[in-house]
């Protein structure tokens, strides 16, 4: 034997096991009954899936409002940066060029002085 013909056979085999329900015997079978009931069946499977779809969109919805106000906390704290950072920034230009004028007025009276004395020489 093959491998095949195994797997065919396996699969007939398969097949054979599968039963047709039963009607009891000597009853009457009230069809009305088994569709009402497969409709009670499905209405209430098919709410439990609406009240799960609307929970899940309930916390779909926190998490999208949480996540909103997480971006505007970051937006304002990155642009409280930039505030500071501008600022130390001015702050440092001002410095920088109040040395500058300091040290060009330094630089001026030493020339001056440097050519008061060679002036005397």
């Amino acid at each position: 034997m093959s491998d095949t013909e195994e797997i065919e056979e396996e699969e007939v085999q398969f097949m054979t096991n599968i039963t047709a329900p039963k009607i009891p015997d000597g009853e009457k079978v009230d069809f009305d009954d088994i569709h009402r009931k497969r409709q009670e069946k499905d209405l209430s499977e098919l709410q439990s899936l609406i009240e799960a779809h609307f929970i899940q969109r309930k916390k779909e919805e926190e998490e999208l409002l949480a996540l909103v106000n997480r971006i505007e906390k970051r937006r304002a704290e990155r642009a409280e940066q930039q505030r500071i950072r501008t600022e130390k920034e001015k702050e440092r230009q001002t410095s920088e060029k109040l040395k500058r004028q300091k040290y060009d007025v330094s630089d001026a009276t030493r020339a001056q002085t440097v050519g008061c004395v060679s002036a005397v020489l």
